[in-house]
């Protein structure tokens, strides 16, 4: 099932600037089969793992493709976590660094979880880190608990991993 999965992720180098091997997800997104796959191993995941969770946490915006799905199957909610601007209502937001130097924030709705509520964090892919450790930030700050950080991809020579600290991480493929 996980070569199902690999075989839909596309190397593109030098993007989205020369030096970088961008692994692109859109050819697994295209195919019902490999997609379905994709969920299924990730609710596999997820139920072994957790018994009790509240929310599965979607971040902006291929973690939403990704979460959703994943929240529907496990019959729980989803909540996104956007780029600033985008969500109505009284937020939180927080300002990070991206992986090639640019600045970007994020944000939640202020109510989006209650103090303790149980959340696992889904992306497409964790390169630096920078994005899953401003977002879990942001859930701190609403004193969720956060279970799991969960990729599909994770670019393992970037250790994004280890600037997660204490929270549990997950990925499903794994490239240098």
């Amino acid at each position: 099932r996980l070569r199902r999965v690999r075989d839909r992720v596309r190397p593109f180098p030098d993007f989205p600037e020369p030096g970088v091997l961008f692994r692109d997800i859109s050819p697994l997104l295209k195919d019902p089969v490999a997609f379905r796959t994709l969920i299924d191993l990730l609710e596999d995941h997820v139920r072994a793992s957790f018994p009790k969770i509240d929310f599965i946490v979607g971040l902006d915006s291929r973690g939403f493709l990704i979460g959703t799905p994943l929240a529907q199957r496990l019959g729980i909610g989803f909540v996104p976590v956007r780029k600033k601007g985008k969500l109505p209502g009284a937020t939180e937001s927080i300002s990070y660094s991206l992986e090639y130097g640019k600045a970007a924030e994020l944000e939640i709705q202020s109510d989006a979880v209650e103090p303790g509520q149980k959340v696992v964090v889904v992306d497409d892919l964790l390169a630096t880190g920078g994005t899953m450790c401003a977002a879990c930030e942001l859930l701190k700050r609403l004193k969720a608990e956060i279970l799991e950080c969960l990729v599909i991809i994770e670019l393992k020579a970037l250790k994004g991993s280890e600037k997660l600290n204490s929270v549990p991480f997950y990925s499903l493929l794994q490239y240098d």
